[in-house]
């Protein structure tokens, strides 16, 4: 698994840290991205369903895993 510490980025540094490391990820990846912006919440399901990405889940408080579907 790949992480983007985005802890201590504020609304939209996570998902513009997200976005950046994306196209260095093979598809099928997941990538947790940290984030304790309570905005990342909302902002990286977001993202996902705007970009064709898979929104996984969050399996703990400030952290958010995507699949890179492509």
């Amino acid at each position: 698994m790949i992480e983007v510490d985005s802890r201590g980025r504020r609304c939209p540094l996570p998902i513009i840290d997200l976005a950046r490391r994306m196209p260095s990820v093979p598809v099928g990846e997941v990538v947790r991205v940290l984030a304790d912006d309570p905005a990342a919440a909302n902002d990286i399901p977001a993202w996902c369903r705007m970009k064709g990405q898979e929104y996984v889940g969050s399996p703990a408080e400030g952290a958010y895993d995507v699949r890179r579907l492509s």
